[in-house]
């Protein structure tokens, strides 16, 4: 009995160990992306991912935050390599839940830089891609404050290149609001990105 509850004991403590190391591993990655140092930042998601199998959140991070910052990035050598990297991690996950919203997302978003990047040639291309993305996340989470602010965002581009009205969208944008402070997170590393980027919206928004 002793030896039973002494082995229980330790795989408790290694299971409260681990936990404890990938929290703080987690927390210091977004630490690092807030300061900007992406690469850092992506080595330690890259590592907890290795030991994390069953968790999309790392690989979601290095996805998102190489994505995000690729966007506009003059430097087509360095944006080619972060969305490059964004693509590779968030492939992993998809594979495994291909109906995850924050997962659509982000793959939204990746065929976004694309399309900025070079709008004359992947515009046709990538624009159905992106909003076929945004249409069936929003089927399978319409209240993820996420998924209709990307989606509203993403609407008001094209409707204000070809001169169409953008209020619906801005009314979306809106809705978002109380959509983020409703939200209910699943862990305390889950996505809750967004309502900072509302208010910026909104500006240009009659």
């Amino acid at each position: 009995m002793i030896k039973i509850a002494t082995s229980i004991a330790l795989f408790v403590c290694s299971f409260l160990a681990a936990q404890t190391q990938y929290e703080q591993g987690m927390t210091k990655a977004l630490g690092l992306w807030q300061e900007g140092k992406i690469t850092e930042s992506t080595a330690i998601f890259e590592r907890i991912a290795s030991v994390e199998k069953d968790n999309w959140l790392p690989n979601y991070y290095i996805a998102l935050m190489n994505s995000t910052t690729a966007i506009g990035m003059q430097d087509k050598d360095k944006m080619t390599a972060m969305v490059n990297k964004a693509q590779t991690a968030l492939d992993i996950e998809i594979i495994k839940t291909p109906n995850n919203p924050e997962l659509l997302v982000v793959q939204a978003l990746i065929h976004t830089v694309w399309l900025v990047s070079d709008p004359m040639t992947n515009g046709v291309k990538l624009s159905p891609k992106i909003m076929e993305l945004y249409e069936k996340a929003a089927k399978i989470a319409p209240e993820n404050p996420r998924v209709v602010l990307s989606k509203a965002e993403f609407e008001i581009g094209g409707a204000s290149f070809w001169g169409k009205d953008t209020k619906p969208m801005c009314d979306e944008i809106r809705r978002s609001i109380k959509l983020f402070e409703n939200e209910k997170l699943a862990t305390p590393f889950s996505p809750k990105w967004g309502r900072e980027r509302v208010d910026e919206l909104l500006k240009n928004c009659k």
